[in-house]
């Protein structure tokens, strides 16, 4: 819970809980807050624009929010208490709930610029109002949460719309410093064609990978399981709970809710779980760790922008919150029956902030080798889960991440080697 002093909180204490936010730590945003307010009175100019032009729609998921808060005396009571609390921490922010819904409306139909500071438009907007007490309370509500699922649905649906790949530009996503930094040579992009030849930025977003740049590690060797993502190791767990106290510091993963009560929760109590973190610029797809059967495959609808409290600066926050949302975000849960030792194996995505679409691209019954393509992620932060039962793992190949910060973890490639059994 963020520190008050007199009543108001103290620019420690802000400073302590941005530097504890998801977005900070995971990369998302800045470091410096100063850049998160320059883009915030950007926006801010750009809604109002819009409105000395009479130029602001209403879309129809800000619609959504709008009436949730109209008709909801306690929601409206905590937005409100929220963005209020949020202009304590900082003058120059959303100022009301129409302001905010504004907000929303302008963003839905903006496409993160590469030549901006800020990529994440609602993880900045949302950044000092998540971290009030009464944002701690309503991002959590499910209320709010399937609005703003709504919201940031509308939004994929544009930056799915060729509206979109006006970003998709020489100057800008494919410039040559975003394509170094990036590694474009890497994926299907063609230079020489208008907007690389995507359809759109999400087509940029969960771009393909050229197949001879992410080797399938073992090849058919079955005793060989392969990284599912591009991504940074968060954690390495062995004798996971069927529950746990997800949301108590102390790295618990919690099967249970997790599986969202599978009946296959049983055969994985006592067994592995391994996490990564992917960054905006990793490869969104994902591939089979293992050779098998999709036996289920789902979307489990849950919360978005929310992640697990500390009380001043804690280098473990990012970490400690990828756990807690595991248990509690959207995320595809993808059961796997391969051979055994292996058994069953559970590919969960998790959908973290921007997240817009969890996209699934297998069907129960479906084989699958070890490298095929199971789904994407569009826009957004993402993290990925493995569940392993016991004794599927002889050992794993790549290390723990003790260090409790995410940028810290070994890096592994998509279908590269995390893991072998026995």
């Amino acid at each position: 819970m963020t520190h008050v002093s007199g009543g108001q909180p103290t620019e420690r204490s802000i400073e302590a809980s941005y530097q504890n936010s998801f977005g900070r730590i995971a990369g998302y945003l800045p470091a410096d807050r100063a850049v998160v307010h320059a883009w915030l009175d950007e926006i801010g100019r750009a809604v109002e624009r819009k409105r000395a032009q009479n130029a602001l729609v209403r879309h129809d998921s800000v619609a959504g929010l709008a009436r949730l808060i109209d008709r909801d005396p306690v929601t409206r009571m905590y937005v409100s208490l929220m963005i209020e609390q949020a202009r304590d921490r900082w003058k120059g922010g959303v100022r009301d709930i129409p302001d905010l819904l504004d907000h929303l409306d302008t963003i839905v139909t903006w496409a993160p610029r590469y030549t901006d500071k800020i990529h994440f438009p609602m993880s900045a907007l949302f950044v000092y109002m998540m971290y009030t007490p009464a944002g701690l309370a309503i991002f959590r509500d499910r209320g709010l949460n399937q609005a703003l699922v709504g919201i940031l649905r509308e939004w994929c649906t544009y930056l799915d719309s060729p509206a979109s790949r006006d970003v998709l530009t020489a100057d800008q996503w494919l410039s040559q410093s975003a394509r170094e930094e990036l590694k474009l040579d890497d994926f299907e992009i063609d230079f020489t064609l208008p907007y690389g030849g995507l359809a759109s930025f999400n087509d940029f977003f969960h771009r393909e990978i050229k197949p001879d740049r992410r080797p399938i590690a073992g090849g058919a060797d079955p005793r060989i399981i392969v990284a599912p993502n591009d991504g940074r190791v968060v954690k390495i767990q062995g004798n996971v709970r069927r529950t746990d106290e997800f949301w108590i510091k102390g790295q618990r993963y919690s099967l249970h809710d997790m599986l969202d009560g599978s009946d296959l929760t049983t055969g994985f109590v006592g067994g592995d779980v391994y996490q990564s973190f992917l960054a905006g610029s990793d490869y969104h797809r994902w591939r089979a760790p293992v050779s098998g059967t999709v036996i289920s495959a789902r979307v489990v609808e849950g919360l978005t922008f929310t992640e697990l409290e500390s009380a001043g600066f804690d280098p473990d926050a990012g970490t400690q919150s990828q756990i807690y949302e595991a248990s509690v975000n959207a995320r595809a849960l993808i059961f796997i029956q391969s051979a055994d030792p292996i058994g069953v194996v559970c590919v969960m995505p998790v959908g973290i902030t921007e997240i817009s679409s969890l996209t699934i691209g297998v069907t129960p019954g479906q084989q699958v080798n070890k490298g095929d393509e199971l789904g994407r992620f569009s826009y957004g932060g993402s993290s990925m889960v493995l569940v392993f039962q016991p004794g599927a793992v002889a050992a794993f190949d790549v290390p723990d991440n003790k260090t409790g910060n995410m940028e810290k973890g070994q890096w592994c490639a998509v279908n590269s080697q995390i893991a072998h059994t026995g």
